[in-house]
């Protein structure tokens, strides 16, 4: 009799702790993805905030408000064009001055990734751009890296890529 109880003890302790490891297991698991969804929708999120503030920096360009982009650019920033590349100050000149005047960019793909405090933008447009006295258009992947600071996203680089206009980026 009590080498029966002792094994229904036994069974019974060894069923509980399977339920518990059980339970702990199915826990975990939607700890596992609730942390997942958080990820991807702060990560979703921050996308949305690069392509926003993206846009934005096409329209300051346009209307050349250097107030603006001296706020979004990094101090240490780089501009990568077809005929040079130059720092912050150089590139808020050339905009104020008028010798590139980034008219009109039309935006026809982008695509976002980050990578911890840093995002990286590519966008496929077509710009239209007076230079040197003529209204010019190109086809060009734009590279745009940003870092988040303590004041909001930073352009680290802007690199412009001439294309041509069946170029497609992958996403």
């Amino acid at each position: 009799m009590l080498k029966h109880a002792t094994r229904s003890y036994t069974d019974t302790l060894s069923a509980t702790l399977k339920n518990i490891e059980m339970k702990k297991s199915v826990i975990g698991l939607i700890l596992v993805i609730a942390c997942s969804s958080l990820s991807f929708s702060q990560d979703s999120k921050a996308e949305d905030e690069i392509k926003t503030l993206s846009q934005k920096k096409w329209t300051w360009m346009a209307d050349k408000n250097v107030d603006e982009l001296d706020r979004l650019f990094d101090d240490r920033s780089k501009f990568v064009h077809m005929s040079g590349t130059w720092n912050k100050d150089r590139e808020l000149e050339i905009i104020e001055s008028g010798s590139i005047w980034y008219k009109q960019a039309d935006v026809h793909d982008v695509t976002v990734e980050i990578f911890d405090s840093t995002a990286v933008l590519w966008n496929r447009i077509t710009l239209v751009a007076h230079v040197r006295g003529n209204d010019v258009s190109n086809e060009f992947t734009v590279t745009e890296i940003y870092k988040k600071a303590e004041t909001g996203w930073k352009l680290l680089d802007l690199t412009f890529s001439k294309v041509r206009d069946t170029h497609e980026i992958e996403h």
